[in-house]
């Protein structure tokens, strides 16, 4: 299969099926019907009642999803993760490590090239055995030009990205795995910091596992969790999902939504796949989910890449809504057909595909209406809001957000305390304002989704904000 067709169906260049579309104009369609019919005639469901309806599934469904995260949060201490002991990777010699490529899709990064290649070239694995490929834009002379004085070495080969469209990172990883050589292969982002022994843990992880396990996923974090409040709450987000979450939905052998960096694959399989999907701006999250329908498995090892945390409001805006938009996609691309989708998975995780990607967006969303109507009543009182809610809703709202959002507080607790984040803890009783910028980015992705010319339009991140001698100097502070 060509790596830059992904499978027929499972392609997020169109964003609704036939069937998708049919079935959202029928809903809105039945609802708008029964409304007028109410108002003209008197018969059935009151507008009131229908929004009663509405607030109820929104509160079930917020539940539902706090009920999971914390689920996977809690089961991660059994945590079936790879783990390797001491000497462990002196039992595969280097003549018989398997050939590996890195894939490092770059635009725009000429400020953090000397790191970059500096990092890369630190990696423990056999010179003869390694391929680098950097995977450079058409029209980004000035990252080329930055790599071009690096003087690199024999690993390392710059691949010229053809400048069409879409314009994205699996377009680009695409163009680099039709050109690997290796039987591995992995993803690092341009400001990735991964251990040096990275690479013999994934090679050695894929000749202990049985061979339907076609990725392993290493954990993320930051390396700069000081910077400021918005870092902190960052780095306590990727502690739990990194070292909490996945280890759970590892252990449940569920569908893992694959991090943009670090993940491992077989590379025959992931060409079998047919590669990475050029309009998803979450190619990983959506590859991660077309390996659990296929039958394969990915499991987590503990092995860690350092990432930089956005510390400017207006860039962290943009990536989060980058990575929302393709929640919504790869949540709409995989519910086209539901029964096969559920054939192919069973009932647990297909359940857990819903409250991972989509639902979990949802609740995002709803969470400015839920945070207005549950301040409304301590502030107001609830005389106005009993006579229009049944106390079920009311209250059992009021339990979702308060209870809920205490929940998830203390989970991300649970994740600064398992990464050492010990000065970050007590910024978790502001968390909830974190959780307000993300509904922003929310709305922003939302947005883009619907306009034609910005679905699959891939907001650049910028990095190299916080250089590592001010990062030390932080460090330092916060001990």
């Amino acid at each position: 299969m060509n790596p830059d067709a992904p499978p027929p169906g499972l392609s997020a260049q169109s964003l609704l099926s036939p069937g998708q579309a049919a079935l959202g104009i029928g809903v809105v369609g039945f609802i708008a019907a029964a409304i007028a019919l109410d108002l003209l005639t008197g018969f059935g469901p009151s507008p009131l009642q229908w929004a009663q309806g509405g607030m109820f599934a929104l509160i079930v469904l917020y539940l539902a999803v706090i009920g999971f995260k914390l689920a996977m949060v809690l089961g991660s201490g059994r945590s079936t993760a790879m783990r390797f002991e001491p000497g462990a990777l002196q039992t595969f010699p280097d003549t018989e490590l398997p050939r590996y490529t890195v894939l490092v899709p770059l635009y725009r990064e000429a400020a953090v090239v000397p790191g970059l290649v500096r990092r890369l070239s630190a990696l423990d694995y056999p010179a003869d055995k390694l391929e680098i490929l950097l995977l450079v834009e058409a029209d980004d002379g000035e990252t080329r030009t930055a790599l071009a004085a690096q003087g690199l070495g024999p690993a390392f080969k710059t691949v010229v990205v053809p400048d069409t469209l879409p314009k994205t990172k699996p377009k680009a990883c695409n163009v680099g795995l039709a050109r690997a050589t290796g039987e591995l292969c992995v993803i690092f982002d341009a400001e990735d910091r991964p251990d040096t022994d990275q690479l013999r843990k994934a090679a050695l992880a894929f000749r202990v596992l049985p061979d339907r396990v076609v990725c392993v996923q290493a954990e993320l974090q930051y390396w700069n969790p000081w910077t400021n409040w918005l870092t902190r709450c960052f780095s306590a987000e990727y502690a739990t999902n990194f070292s909490l979450t996945l280890h759970g939905m590892d252990r449940h052998r569920l569908a893992i939504p694959l991090g943009g960096t670090s993940n491992h694959f077989r590379i025959d399989a992931l060409r079998d796949l047919g590669g990475w999907d050029p309009y998803n701006v979450t190619e990983d999250a959506d590859l991660g989910i077309r390996i659990a329908r296929r039958g394969w498995d990915v499991r987590m090892f503990v092995s860690v890449t350092e990432e930089e945390a956005n510390s400017r409001l207006g860039n962290w805006i943009r990536q989060r809504s980058r990575w929302i938009k393709g929640y919504m996609q790869t949540w709409l691309v995989h519910s086209r057909e539901p029964v096969k989708l559920w054939r192919e998975l069973g009932t647990r995780k297909t359940l857990a595909i819903h409250l991972t990607l989509g639902f979990s967006t949802v609740t995002t969303l709803i969470n400015p209406l839920m945070w207005a109507l549950t301040l409304s009543y301590f502030v107001f009182g609830p005389q106005w809001m009993e006579p229009l809610f049944p106390p079920v809703v009311l209250y059992g709202g009021m339990f979702a957000m308060i209870a809920g959002n205490a929940l998830m507080c203390y989970a991300l607790m649970l994740g600064c305390l398992k990464r050492g984040l010990y000065a970050a803890v007590r910024a978790m009783l502001t968390v909830p304002l974190y959780w307000g910028l993300m509904s922003v980015a929310a709305y922003k992705a939302l947005g883009q989704l619907l306009q034609p010319s910005k679905r699959h339009f891939w907001e650049l991140t910028e990095h190299g904000l916080d250089t590592s001698d001010e990062v030390e100097e932080e460090v330092v502070r916060a001990r």
